[in-house]
């Protein structure tokens, strides 16, 4: 079994330290806090099985790591186009490719992603994929919510959940502004 070896950076946030891992090629691996460290080596071993990711520190900022903090800064648009790479089942990778296709400020519920994948029947394993999303963030597993409009659970805390939520609403209300104020200036 190969093993992969991941650059590692701890990135400070508004919300807790982020840890932000990529490869060689600049491709993003993993997003997880901190505080939630060893849940991400279970999804790593999970991804890639046990001892075959090896984690070294980075010796400078990556793209990834410059795109995520142009994101906590308020360009949430900074991160939609970053490289990802990731293991995974075939059906987990579908739902992840899905995830990426939530609009930042926008939520849909566990239901509607399912129905989006043509799995209408398959809440439960959306879900469960969801769940096991390396990449949080950049493959936005918090914009899923229950049913019910209710905040359901995320892997680094319902409290990070709630601050990215209301983060992307407040960028999203301001983008009309935003397009405004600039044909204002560029007409002047």
């Amino acid at each position: 079994m190969p093993v992969h070896t991941f650059l590692l950076e701890r990135v400070p946030t508004p919300i807790g330290r982020m840890l932000v891992l990529t490869d060689a090629q600049a491709h993003l691996r993993a997003v997880d806090w901190e505080d939630y460290e060893s849940r991400m080596h279970l999804l790593l071993q999970r991804q890639y099985g046990r001892g075959a990711v090896q984690l070294q520190d980075a010796a400078q900022p990556s793209q990834a790591s410059r795109a995520l903090q142009a994101y906590f800064d308020g360009d949430v648009d900074a991160i939609s186009d970053l490289p990802v790479a990731f293991g995974g089942t075939r059906f987990q990778q579908q739902v992840w490719h899905a995830l990426r296709g939530i609009e930042g400020g926008s939520t849909i519920s566990y239901c509607t992603l399912a129905t989006r994948i043509a799995r209408p029947t398959a809440v439960r394993a959306v879900g469960l994929a969801n769940g096991a999303n390396p990449v949080g963030i950049v493959i936005p597993c918090h914009r899923v919510i229950g049913a019910n409009a209710a905040l359901t659970g995320y892997g680094g805390g319902l409290h990070r959940k709630r601050w990215l939520l209301a983060h992307e609403a407040a960028w999203r209300s301001a983008q009309p502004q935003r397009r405004t104020e600039a044909a204002l200036s560029t007409s002047s």
